[in-house]
C-alpha cells in the first residue's frame, strides 16, 4: 500500500504552502506551513475497502514537519521583496503604507485561517472513515464467530451420526452369517454409509480450512484495529494542536484589527449630506462640490455661501464666500445605506473583540440622523439604517466564532434623554411615560459600569428580535413639529447593546458595550422653533437640546486635552456614554448636513463642530478581557 502511494506523494511534492505574515517577538504562536506529506494526503485519491485506513496511517507516518517562518518586530509589517532586496523600515509618518502592511497581513491571516478550517475538516473526515472501518470490522468478525461455532456443532453432530452408524455396520457384521438373504441389502447400506462418512469427511476437511481462514482473518483485523486505534489517537492530537494554532491566530487577528483601527483614529467623524427630497428646491450646481478624485472616496467637502449684504465699491454683490472642510470620509446625497455601513462595519467588529465603540448621528433637524441610524420604512432591506445593520453583523460574526469555541451573548437597552430627563423607550403597558422613575446609577460599588434603573434590559439573538425594540421604541419616542420638520425628533436617543463573550475552554472573557445615538436636532432657537400655544415648550427643549451638545463638545475636547477633570455629569448624555467616550473606547461621529441653500448657515455650524471634533486626538484603546 505505501507503494501505491508513492507515486501519489511525488506529485504532491511542490503543493505545501508557506504563509510567513510579520509577527512580533512576543507573539506565542508561529506559523506553521503545511508539509508534503500533508499535501500528498489531500491530494491522494480515496480507496474504498477496509485497506482505505491503513493507507492513511502509511501518508500520516511519511509527514515531515516544515521548517518554522522567523517571527518579525512588532509594529513591524513584510512588504514584498523588490529586486531580490528586502525594502527599508517604512517611516513613522507614513501611515497609509503601514496601513497597507496591515491590511496584507490581516488578509494573509485570513488566507491562513482559511487554509487551517480545510486542514481541519479533511482530518474530522479521515477519523470518521476509521470509525466506520473499524465498525464493519468489529460486525464482519461477530458474524464469523457465530458462524464457527455453528460448523462446530454440526461437527459434533456429524461425529455422533459416525459412531452410530459403525455400530450398525457390527451388528449387521455379525447378523451376515445368519442372514444370508440380507446380505445384498446391508451391503449396499454399507456402500452409502461409506460414501456419506466419505462426504461428512470432506466437510470437515472444508470446515477446518475456513476456519484456519477466519482465525487469519481474524488476526488481520485485530491488527488493523490496533493501527486504526493509534491513528486516531494520532488525529486527535493533531486536531488539538490545530485549535490551539487557530485560536493564536485568531488572537492576532484581534490585534491587527486594532492596529488597523487605531491607524485610522479612536475618534473619527464621517460627513453625510441628504439628498434633495420631492418638492424641495433644487440648490445650484456650484453650492455644494465634493474635490477629489472619480476613483478615491470622498474625503472633502467644500461649501459655498453668498451674503446679500456685502456689496463691493461699484455696488454689485460681492461674490461668494466658499468655505473647504475635511473629515474621514464624505457621503455625497446619492450615497447608499449599505455603502455607510461598509465604512464602519470593522469598526462594529471591535466591539466583538472587547473594545467599547460608541457612533454618534450629529445635525439639524430633518438632515438625515434618524434615517442613518435606524432607516427607512420597516421592510425595506435597501434602507435599513445602522442599528439593524450592526445587529445583523454581530450576529454572523458571533456565529463564525462559535466554530472556534467563543461564545457571545447580547442585552440591548434603548432610552431617550428628553429636557435631561431619562425615559425607556422600550417601556410597554403601564410604564409607558414615567420617566421620573428612570435614573443613571452606577451597577454596583465599586464598579465602573453604568446602568438605568427601571428601564428594561431585553437578551436579543436574532434581527427579529431587533426590528420588534426598534418598533417599540419608534412609537415611545417624543417628536414634535418644528419650523425645520414636520415630524422632528426632540431627544437624544441612546440604543445600547451590551457584549459579553466567554472562551470557556481557554478561561477567557470579553465585556464591552456598542453604543448607537441619535442626537436631537443642533439647530438655533430662532430657527428650530415652532409658532403656536407650544412655544415655550419648544424652547425649553431646544435650550435643553443645545446645552447637551455643548457638554458633549467639551468632554470630547477634554478628553483629548487630556484634562485631570472631564465634565461628564454636566449632562445626562455624557454621563449615560461616560464609558463609552474616554479611556478604551472607539468614537466615530457622522455630521448630518442638508443640500439646501436656505439651512446653509445651520450646515456650516454642524461641520464647524464637527470639524473641531476631528482634530481631536484620543489614546490608544485597551479591550476589556479578563
Amino acid at each position: 500500500m505505501e507503494e501505491a502511494l508513492e507515486p501519489e506523494k511525488k506529485r504532491t511534492r511542490g503543493l505545501g504552502t508557506k504563509i510567513a505574515p510579520s509577527r512580533p517577538r512576543a507573539a506565542l504562536l508561529t506559523a506553521v506551513p503545511q508539509t508534503q506529506g500533508q499535501a500528498a494526503a489531500r491530494t491522494a485519491p480515496k480507496k474504498t475497502g477496509p485497506r482505505c485506513p491503513t493507507a492513511v496511517a502509511t501518508v500520516l507516518k511519511n509527514q515531515k514537519p516544515g521548517p518554522a517562518v522567523p517571527a518579525q518586530k512588532p509594529g513591524t509589517a513584510a512588504p514584498p521583496m523588490v529586486g531580490g532586496k528586502k525594502p527599508s523600515k517604512r517611516p513613522a509618518w507614513d501611515l497609509k503604507g503601514q496601513l497597507c502592511d496591515r491590511m496584507a497581513e490581516l488578509k494573509c491571516c485570513r488566507e491562513r485561517n482559511q487554509i487551517l478550517d480545510q486542514e481541519n475538516q479533511q482530518l474530522r473526515d479521515q477519523l470518521r472513515e476509521a470509525q466506520q472501518q473499524a465498525s464493519t470490522l468489529g460486525a464482519e468478525r461477530r458474524t464469523l464467530e457465530e458462524e464457527l461455532a455453528r460448523v462446530r456443532v454440526q461437527a459434533e453432530q456429524g461425529q455422533q451420526e459416525l459412531g452410530r452408524l459403525s455400530a450398525q455396520v457390527l451388528e449387521l457384521e455379525e447378523r451376515l452369517g445368519t442372514q444370508e438373504g440380507l446380505v445384498q441389502v446391508l451391503q449396499r447400506e454399507q456402500l452409502g454409509l461409506q460414501e456419506e462418512r466419505r462426504g461428512l469427511a470432506t466437510r470437515l476437511e472444508e470446515q477446518e480450512r475456513r476456519l484456519q481462514a477466519s482465525e487469519a482473518a481474524l488476526s488481520d483485523s485485530q491488527a488493523e484495529v490496533a493501527s486504526l486505534r493509534q491513528e486516531a489517537a494520532a488525529q486527535a492530537v493533531l486536531l488539538a494542536e490545530r485549535e490551539d494554532r487557530l485560536h493564536g491566530l485568531e488572537m492576532e487577528r484581534r490585534r491587527l484589527h486594532n492596529q488597523l483601527q487605531e491607524l485610522k483614529g479612536n475618534i473619527r467623524v464621517f460627513c453625510r449630506v441628504r439628498p434633495v427630497l420631492p418638492g424641495e428646491p433644487t440648490p445650484n450646481p456650484g453650492f455644494l462640490l465634493f474635490p477629489g478624485g472619480p476613483a478615491d472616496p470622498p474625503t472633502r467637502l467644500s461649501l459655498s455661501r453668498s451674503d446679500e449684504r456685502r456689496g463691493t465699491l461699484s455696488g454689485a454683490p460681492a461674490p461668494p464666500t466658499r468655505h473647504d472642510f475635511s473629515f474621514d470620509r464624505v457621503f455625497p446625497p446619492g450615497s447608499r445605506q449599505d455603502e455607510v455601513f461598509e465604512e464602519i462595519a470593522m469598526l462594529v467588529q471591535s466591539a466583538l473583540d472587547g473594545y467599547p465603540v460608541c457612533i454618534f448621528a450629529y445635525g439639524q433637524t430633518g438632515s438625515g440622523k434618524t434615517f442613518t441610524m435606524e432607516g427607512g420604512p420597516a421592510g425595506d432591506p435597501q434602507v435599513e439604517g445602522l442599528i439593524p445593520r450592526a445587529l445583523r453583523h454581530l450576529f454572523s460574526v458571533a456565529q463564525e466564532l462559535s466554530g472556534q469555541g467563543w461564545t457571545y451573548s447580547f442585552v440591548a437597552s434603548y432610552v431617550e434623554i428628553y429636557n435631561e430627563t431619562v425615559r425607556d423607550l422600550l417601556a410597554t403597558g403601564t410604564r409607558k411615560g414615567q420617566a421620573g422613575e428612570c435614573e443613571i446609577r452606577r451597577a454596583g460599588p465599586g464598579s465602573e459600569e453604568l446602568t438605568v434603573t427601571n428601564a428594561r434590559y431585553v437578551p436579543v439573538s436574532c434581527e427579529k428580535e431587533v426590528q420588534a425594540l426598534l418598533h417599540l421604541a419608534r412609537q415611545n419616542r417624543a417628536v414634535a413639529r418644528t419650523a425645520q420638520n414636520e415630524r422632528s425628533s426632540r431627544s437624544h436617543s441612546v440604543f445600547q447593546l451590551q457584549i459579553s463573550g466567554e472562551h470557556a475552554a481557554r478561561g477567557l472573557q470579553c465585556i464591552a458595550p456598542l453604543s448607537l445615538v441619535d442626537l436631537a436636532g443642533s439647530e438655533r432657537l430662532d430657527s428650530g422653533l415652532a409658532l403656536g400655544p407650544g412655544e415655550r415648550e419648544r424652547l425649553r427643549e431646544t435650550q435643553s437640546i443645545n446645552s447637551s451638545l455643548s457638554t458633549l463638545g467639551l468632554v470630547i475636547m477634554a478628553l483629548s486635552n487630556k484634562e485631570p477633570h472631564v465634565p461628564y455629569r454636566n449632562s445626562k448624555l455624557t454621563y449615560l456614554l461616560q464609558n463609552s467616550l474616554g479611556g478604551s473606547a472607539k468614537m466615530l461621529m457622522f455630521v448630518n448636513i442638508s443640500p439646501l441653500e436656505e439651512n446653509v448657515s445651520e450646515s456650516l455650524n454642524s461641520l464647524r463642530f464637527a470639524s473641531k471634533v476631528n482634530q481631536c486626538v484620543i489614546g490608544t484603546a485597551q479591550a476589556n478581557k479578563k
